[in-house]
């Protein structure tokens, strides 16, 4: 039978006939196939999760920027009371009377006044083995001899159990009154302070609170020097809590326990380098940013210092082109100038003696010194 085909796709042989339904041609294939739904979901989660990470990122980023420009305040440069890092070497016997001698012609004039020198470890049960440190009333009094005024302090330290399966443990009294007695070992031997560095120290840790306070009262009986070296502040507000869930020792103190462990001590010493910054310009800008938070709730009778990186490596956490001196200084000054120009208990701390560079030197002393 002869069929034709009408224009709404039924087919027929003439107008007294049925029409009955086709099989309807399929449709021609377009040049790219369509995506299954799970497919676009997908795609719109991705999206999401980069607009969420990526478009704060940028966001941090530029107000970073934004931070380092500008200029610093007349005035704003050293007001003689810094202070530097030294390694184990000067106490453990490997320096002599010439090191110290080179170490007084680099220092002399720098306003370089507190020396935290490394005295440790300590003994995962906070007790300090003597024999760590033989040289140490010989530096002290060398120190004495060549740099008349600059304080010499014990730096103690040690691996805290929660960034790892071991450390010490802050929430064991024994091994706090073991740090306690360690600090007044140190102090017989002639030490004119202790500087407590304790990491992975997570923010709000009331069993450090309570061992500062110890410490605070030993230190004042003696008439000596409680400082600390202290984590950075949240940029972000709550980024520590935030990071404590990716993370079993977020890098970050909020900004109140910062204010909780300034208001213990006699100097505070900001750890203001291994921050990640690609740039030197962000960089920069995070230091003013951190010297900016530390201001805002260090009372004006504890002494506030921001570390400066005095060494160079490139990794995930610290980048050697961005984390300059230079810019740190130049960070720290545009801090202080916005926040307290006038604040007289301020300085700067660069880490370490053994890896300085002169690059680092002349930096510190071009923008700092002068």
């Amino acid at each position: 039978m002869d069929h034709t085909e009408s224009r709404d796709g039924t087919t027929g042989t003439d107008a007294h006939t049925d029409v009955t339904p086709a099989t309807p041609e399929p449709a021609p294939e377009s040049g790219k196939k369509r995506r299954r739904p799970w497919v676009r979901r997908v795609g719109r989660i991705a999206l999401v999760l980069a607009l969420v990470l990526v478009v704060p990122l940028l966001a941090v980023e530029t107000t970073l920027r934004v931070n380092y420009m500008g200029d610093p305040a007349d005035g704003t440069h050293t007001r003689g009371r810094d202070a530097m890092w030294l390694g184990h070497a000067w106490v453990d016997g490997r320096k002599k009377d010439a090191d110290v001698t080179a170490l007084a012609r680099r220092l002399k004039d720098t306003g370089v006044r507190d020396l935290y020198v490394h005295t440790g470890p300590l003994e995962h049960d906070g007790t300090l083995p003597e024999s760590l440190y033989p040289r140490a009333r010989w530096f002290i009094d060398a120190v004495h001899r060549e740099l008349p005024g600059v304080r010499v302090q014990a730096f103690l330290g040690d691996v805290l159990a929660n960034g790892g399966p071991e450390g010490l443990e802050l929430s064991d009294a024994a091994t706090r009154a073991e740090v306690v007695r360690s600090a007044g070992q140190v102090l017989d031997t002639g030490y004119e302070g202790v500087h407590l560095d304790l990491e992975p120290l997570h923010s709000g840790d009331g069993n450090y609170l309570g061992l500062l306070d110890d410490l605070r009262e030993l230190t004042r009986e003696r008439d000596a020097q409680l400082s600390v070296a202290a984590h950075q502040i949240d940029p972000l507000p709550h980024l520590h809590s935030v990071a404590g869930l990716v993370a079993d020792h977020p890098k970050w103190w909020s900004q109140k326990f910062f204010g909780q462990v300034a208001r213990r001590v006699d100097q505070i010493a900001v750890m203001s380098y291994d921050t990640a910054r690609l740039f030197e310009s962000t960089y920069g800008g995070y230091v003013a940013q951190q010297t900016s938070l530390a201001l805002e709730v260090t009372p004006p009778t504890t002494h506030l210092l921001m570390g400066l990186p005095f060494y160079y490596e490139n990794n995930p956490s610290h980048w050697g082109h961005a984390e300059t001196v230079a810019a740190a200084v130049r960070g720290a000054r545009l801090g202080l100038s916005r926040t307290d120009p006038d604040r007289e208990l301020f300085g700067l701390a660069p880490y370490i003696d053994f890896a300085a560079s002169e690059t680092n030197w002349k930096e510190f002393e071009d923008g700092w010194v002068r």
